[in-house]
């Protein structure tokens, strides 16, 4: 993952929502929905943005949770998943869009995140 800080709340490049971890965050429900352990104890997620497979070489989300469960990171990234992406202003950005938003509903289900903050875009009613 690109080296950016581990922090209590952030925001996707180019999202208007924040996000932090949910205080109902549990080890087994992040092993549960894909998250691998490495050895120091912090658990990676990596996924697809690209609905039709999941092995295309697109682009990707990327979280990564501390140990002891305070603080993480998540991003989008390019293919080789070196460089951080606005999938906003990427070509098909519908598409990649509504894969994280799916990836991201999940988290929120399974109570890993919890959405702390959104503007209303001027599509959505109050």
């Amino acid at each position: 993952m690109k080296l950016m800080a581990y922090v209590k709340k952030l925001k996707i490049k180019g999202d208007t929502r924040t996000y932090k971890l949910s205080s109902d965050i549990k080890k087994y429900t992040l092993r549960d929905v894909g998250f691998v352990e490495s050895k120091n104890g912090k658990f990676q997620l990596e996924r697809s943005l690209d609905p039709n497979s999941p092995f295309n070489k697109g682009l990707k989300f990327k979280m990564a949770i501390t140990s002891n469960l305070k603080t993480f990171k998540m991003l989008a990234t390019s293919a080789n998943g070196l460089n951080e992406v606005n999938i906003y202003k990427s070509t098909d950005a519908d598409v990649h869009i509504e894969q994280l938003n799916y990836i991201l509903e999940e988290l929120e289900k399974r109570h890993v995140l919890e959405k702390i903050g959104q503007k209303l875009s001027e599509n959505e009613n109050l």
